[in-house]
């Protein structure tokens, strides 16, 4: 079995320690050196190149900011980023994935070693996605705009039994609910898909169906996310919060530890944001997602899945396309990951395959 070769690079040796040790217990995982500065990484890499990276951002010598830039501009390799769980690093990890990386690891500023413990099968999940990833595809061309318009002003442990969303709410009905003028559109993606998020909301026009949206990602972040695609977009994006209304112009991300679900009253949809645990390993979970829009929008919502690793959101696409709307996964030639997209084919809940440059023109015509 090939092994994925492992680069740990950490200026605090507890962690290049722990992360290690996660890493070796696992039969696919060989870590091929450990290093406290991206010079010294370098000086190892040089000799035996990995097929993913571990990288702090905050370290001597040289930030991983600049390091990652390094890498993907030279030699373009899988990158993983170990951040701290903090509002004031969030901003920055938004860098990194902007650079290029593939996945985020958080670590708290305190009770670290307890923490990388407790988090191991999301670090060894990152790694193994991260393996899987084809970085060359994260420098995807930029999508037209379709019109140009003014802004709208307008964790439990993941060792965990993999739960479905029955554990959040009950399956959607055999009757989808009567058609409304307000067309949703929901969208599920993953490793890949901060990239590709971009590149399709930035090319929407301000007048556009409301949008919900499960992006894989870390408590914390998925704010500095949201804000980030709000200036770059001509739409109003942010982080969702309870009850926020979906309208035209907006999109909404559910935030990170916590799951979003579509509801309806009267003519009119509202999200909810919920604990509770996670589900096929994730929180927010797409499946959680898709599945309240089956439910609460029917034939009235257009589901989108996109590059991912694993198998989340397959089952509740499927679901939306059971209850009337039209769905649509990404290609295998525009994904990072094919995994999320490829299950949900599998499953026959698929009703057209596209490249990510024609979903925006997509989600405007239904």
């Amino acid at each position: 079995m090939k092994k994925i070769k492992v680069m740990v690079v950490d200026d605090s040796a507890v962690v290049r320690q722990v992360v290690q040790a996660i890493l070796e217990r696992e039969p696919d995982v060989e870590v091929i050196g450990v290093a406290s500065d991206p010079i010294f990484a370098t000086e190892r890499m040089n000799k035996q190149w990995p097929d993913v990276i571990v990288l702090d951002i905050e370290m001597p010598r040289m930030d991983g900011i600049t390091f990652l830039k390094k890498i993907m501009a030279e030699r373009p390799t899988p990158v993983v980023i170990c951040s701290t769980l903090a509002e004031k690093g969030a901003s920055t990890t938004m860098q990194a994935l902007e650079a290029g990386a593939v996945e985020i690891i958080t670590k708290p500023q305190i009770g670290l070693k307890r923490f990388l413990e407790d988090s191991s099968h999301e670090l060894v999940t990152a790694v193994r996605a991260a393996a899987q990833a084809n970085v060359r595809k994260l420098k995807i061309a930029p999508i037209t705009a379709l019109k140009a318009a003014p802004k709208l002003n307008a964790d439990a442990i993941l060792t965990a039994p993999k739960l479905n969303a029955d554990a959040i709410l009950t399956a959607p009905g055999s009757h989808a609910m009567a058609q409304t003028t307000e067309r949703i559109v929901a969208i599920g993606t993953s490793t890949g898909g901060t990239q590709a998020l971009e590149a399709i909301l930035t090319a929407l026009p301000r007048v556009c169906p409301g949008i919900v949206i499960v992006q894989h990602m870390p408590e914390k972040f998925t704010a500095a996310f949201a804000a980030r695609l709000n200036e770059l977009s001509q739409l109003e994006v942010r982080e969702a919060q309870h009850n926020d209304r979906v309208i035209p112009g907006r999109a909404l991300i559910a935030p990170g530890g916590k799951h979003m679900l579509l509801k309806r009253n009267g003519a009119y949809y509202h999200v909810e944001v919920v604990d509770g645990p996670v589900v096929n390993r994730h929180r927010p979970s797409v499946d959680v997602l898709f599945r309240s829009v089956a439910k609460f929008a029917g034939k009235n919502a257009t589901g989108i899945i996109m590059t991912g690793m694993g198998d989340d959101g397959a089952r509740g696409l499927k679901e939306m396309h059971d209850a009337g709307a039209p769905t649509i996964a990404q290609d295998e030639e525009t994904c990072v990951v094919f995994g999320m997209p490829k299950e949900a084919i599998k499953l026959g809940g698929v009703d057209r395959i596209m490249g990510l440059q024609d979903i925006p023109r997509a989600i405007l015509s239904g």
